[in-house]
C-alpha cells in the first residue's frame, strides 16, 4: 500500500459469522454457518442488496445481527463489523423496516416520524422547530402530506408503512434493513412503495439490505441479488448489475421490459438449483 493512502473499512462485514438457536438443547436450530461477506463504503452512492432463498434459510438472521438486537445478537461464532468496529447493540447509524406495521398507535403519524429524533435530541442538538421541519420534509416525500395530525388507526395499511419508511429514514441512517416490508400490502399498492423506496434510496444513498420472497421485486430494487442456501443458510449464487439502472422508472412498466425478464429467469433457475440441490440431499432425496 503507498504511503499515506488510507483504504475504508467496509461499512457491513461478516467474518465467519454462525448462529445458532437454542444451543445445547433439542430444540437447537443453526440459521446460518460460515458467512462471510464484505460490502464496501460507498458514500454518496450507496448500495442495494436483495436477499432471496427458502423459508427459515436466515435472510431474517442475517438482518437482524447487523442491527444488533438483542434477542439475536450475538453470533454463535464470527464477528459481525459496522465501518471495522464490532457490533455491540442496536444504533442509529442503522434503521429497520418490518413486514408488520410499527407504528406506535397512540401517536400521529407526525410524533411517530419524530419519534427517533427526539429520543436522540441531546445528541443531534435539534430544536423543536427542526424535528417537526426535518420531518414534515420527508412526511412530504413518503406522500403523506395532509395526513401528519391522524393516528396509525386511521391510516391504510400502504400509509402505514409509509410512516415506518419515513420514521427510519429521518436519521439519516447510512444502513438501511428492510425484512419484507412490502409483503402484506396488494399487488398496486406495493408496486408503489418499490417506486418510492428505490426513489428514496437515491437521496438518502444508503446500504440498504431488503430480504423478500419476490424475485421480480429482489431484482427490480437491487443493484446485487444474493441468494441463500437452505439452512444452515450461506451465500449460494451472487448477481451483480444484473439489469440497467432504473431510477425514477416505473415498477409495473420494468417488470414487462424483456430484459428484466430476462434477469428474473436467470435468478429464478438459480434459485430452482439451489432448491433442487436441498431436496436432493434430504433422506429419501434423488
Amino acid at each position: 500500500m503507498s504511503v499515506g493512502v488510507t483504504t475504508k473499512a467496509p461499512i457491513v462485514e461478516f467474518v465467519d459469522v454462525g448462529k445458532t438457536f437454542n444451543a445445547g438443547t433439542r430444540k437447537s436450530f443453526t440459521a446460518i454457518e460460515q458467512l462471510d461477506f464484505s460490502i464496501d463504503d460507498r458514500p454518496g452512492v450507496g448500495e442495494f442488496i436483495s436477499l432471496i432463498g427458502p423459508s427459515g434459510c436466515g435472510k431474517s438472521t442475517v438482518l437482524n445481527l447487523i442491527q444488533g438486537f438483542s434477542d439475536v445478537y450475538p453470533p454463535t461464532r464470527g464477528e459481525v463489523r459496522i465501518h471495522g468496529t464490532k457490533v455491540v447493540g442496536p444504533g442509529r447509524d442503522r434503521g429497520m423496516i418490518f413486514q408488520k406495521y410499527s407504528s406506535f398507535p397512540h401517536l400521529t403519524v407526525l410524533r411517530n416520524v419524530a419519534f427517533g429524533l427526539e429520543i436522540n435530541r441531546e445528541q443531534l442538538g435539534f430544536s423543536d422547530s427542526e424535528i417537526e421541519h426535518r420531518c414534515m420534509e420527508l412526511i412530504e416525500k413518503v406522500g403523506l402530506a395532509g395526513h401528519e395530525r391522524k393516528y396509525p388507526h386511521q391510516l391504510s395499511g400502504g400509509q402505514q408503512q409509509r410512516v415506518a419508511i419515513a420514521r427510519t429514514l429521518v436519521l439519516k441512517p447510512s444502513i438501511v434493513l428492510m425484512d419484507e416490508p412490502f409483503s402484506a400490502l396488494d399487488e398496486p399498492t406495493r408496486y408503489d412503495m418499490q417506486r418510492l423506496i428505490h426513489d428514496l434510496w437515491h437521496e438518502v444513498q444508503a446500504t440498504v439490505f431488503l430480504v423478500t420472497h419476490s424475485i421480480s421485486e429482489a431484482v427490480y430494487l437491487g443493484d446485487r441479488v444474493w441468494i441463500m442456501t437452505p439452512a444452515p443458510g450461506r451465500i449460494g449464487a451472487t448477481f451483480d448489475d444484473i439489469v440497467p439502472p432504473r431510477a425514477g422508472g416505473d415498477p409495473l412498466l420494468m417488470q414487462e421490459d424483456p430484459g428484466f425478464k430476462e434477469a428474473v429467469g436467470a435468478v429464478a433457475r438459480r434459485f430452482s438449483a439451489i432448491e433442487s440441490s436441498r431436496r436432493a440431499s434430504e433422506p429419501g432425496g434423488e
